[in-house]
């Protein structure tokens, strides 16, 4: 069998929405420092993730440090680690699902149909993926962007939009997309399936091609005079 260029696209997608996850996860520009007000020259740039914060000096490389205490964390930061967690396993489970239910994957006791309905779970649980980023991400956006226009909230406390949070957005796009095609595959070979072999409890009409009696008696029998 070939691939279906719809089931290429997906898992593709899928892998650079798997990808694009971790990265998400791992990296610490959620939230940078902002440069407002007199704060136009700094000496140093502070960058906060989910697993640690990172500070960059004027001629002194970057030095980062993890968080010692989880008990400590703000409870946004705790939940967005914890959904962040359950995408980047569910991405891979899915990813996983999906190379399974690759066409030319040969598996003990598999058909046709097995490896339809694991392409469209594959599809669902990178959509699932792609709501379980979306939901920190804007989470964090959310909080950034109320304490920046807070007046109450110190200017060298306000910070901005980080590049990680931009990348999740971007993944979350891709995760769509792939999870999108998957099951629209998934609903494209079912409708075939459907068409291709009757229903159960319609079994195809049979015809009696056996010739009457009444005409082998009548090519068989003799006259005798």
């Amino acid at each position: 069998m070939t691939f279906n260029p719809l089931q290429i696209s997906g898992l593709v997608l899928g892998f650079f929405g798997m990808v694009g996850t971790l990265a998400t996860a791992l990296l610490p520009q959620w939230r940078v420092s902002a440069f407002v007000g007199s704060n136009i020259i700094v000496f140093e740039r502070l960058w906060e993730g989910l697993w640690m914060n990172c500070i960059r000096q004027v001629k002194v490389r970057l030095q980062c440090k993890f968080y010692n205490s989880l008990l400590s964390l703000p409870p946004a930061l705790e939940a967005a680690r914890a959904l962040m967690c359950v995408a980047v396993a569910l991405s891979l489970i899915a990813l996983l699902i999906g190379i399974s239910g690759m066409k030319k994957i040969q598996c003990k006791g598999s058909n046709e149909r097995v490896k339809t309905y694991l392409l469209g779970t594959s599809g669902v649980l990178f959509i699932l993926t792609g709501i379980f980023i979306l939901i920190p991400v804007c989470w964090t956006a959310n909080i950034i962007i109320r304490d920046f226009y807070n007046p109450a909230v110190h200017i060298g406390q306000k910070r901005e939009l980080g590049a990680a949070l931009f990348l999740g957005w971007a993944s979350t796009a891709v995760l769509f997309i792939g999870g999108g095609l998957l099951c629209g595959f998934c609903c494209c070979n079912i409708k075939k399936q459907k068409h291709r072999y009757p229903a159960a409890g319609h079994p195809a009409p049979h015809t009696d091609k056996r010739p009457q009696n009444g005409t082998v008696l009548s090519k068989t029998s003799t006259s005798y005079v």
